[in-house]
């Protein structure tokens, strides 16, 4: 039985290579994406492949569509195997420094970022419960730890120009470690992802890694065997420090 995974935010960039590289593995994806025809339009695209690929619309920032697209995804398949909450968003300070970001970018950064991450999980978990060995990878960063940010010499100590999103993923590091304690005694691994800097969209092409380097952590921790690690923030098989 195929295994079926649900990537957030799947119709393009990191997000939707790690769709493609799931399908290579056999995985049956499927594309959530705020806009529906977007979604269809890379399902289809990966079904051109020979690859098992669905679409359903998901925007992370209401709470109508995550309800509603569980609830499809449970009527289709009536559970789910993998969940990657890829969806996210980034803006600088306008100044580079972190006391001059506005409150509504605080806000809309978190609403996506960390609410619509956490709502959504909460949506599917049941679903992820029915699988025989579940998996939850949340795209994190290097930038929401707060360790490397206050270490002199880290790759990220003198950079705060996004103090927005940094503090979103050091949220998202927190809420994966208190949920990988609560699903400890479960066949339920839950992970956050750092892809490294890589060239999408969001970095407006800039970046050190290609996509599908940049996906490669995401597959591996949907792909955990029984002894894989849970409750860590993890780059390309590295353990990364909170």
């Amino acid at each position: 039985m195929a295994k079926i995974a649900l990537v957030t935010g799947g119709n393009r960039g990191i997000g939707l290579e790690t769709a493609r590289q799931l399908a290579d593995q056999d995985v049956l994806v499927i594309v959530a994406a705020r806009d529906y025809g977007k979604a269809v339009e890379a399902a289809r695209a990966l079904r051109k492949g020979a690859h098992q690929a669905e679409a359903v619309q998901l925007d992370v920032t209401d709470a109508a569509s995550i309800a509603a697209a569980a609830e499809e995804v449970a009527r289709r398949h009536g559970r789910l195997d993998i969940l990657i909450n890829n969806a996210g968003i980034i803006s600088s300070s306008p100044d580079g420094r972190p006391s001059s970001q506005p409150v509504a970018e605080w806000r809309r950064i978190f609403e996506t970022n960390l609410f619509g991450l956490v709502e959504t999980t909460q949506a599917f978990l049941p679903l992820l419960k029915k699988s025989e060995a579940g998996r939850i990878v949340h795209l994190s960063s290097i930038l929401g730890s707060n360790t490397l940010h206050e270490t002199p010499g880290s790759p990220i100590y003198e950079f705060k120009a996004v103090p927005a999103y940094s503090a979103s993923k050091s949220a998202v590091n927190s809420y994966t470690v208190h949920l990988a304690y609560e699903l400890r005694d479960t066949p339920i691994k839950v992970n956050a992802a750092h892809p490294g800097y890589v060239k999408t969209e969001m970095n407006a092409g800039a970046g050190e890694l290609d996509v599908p380097d940049g996906a490669r952590t995401s597959v591996a921790l949907a792909l955990l065997g029984p002894d894989g690690p849970s409750g860590k923030l993890i780059h390309l098989g590295q353990v990364l420090p909170w």
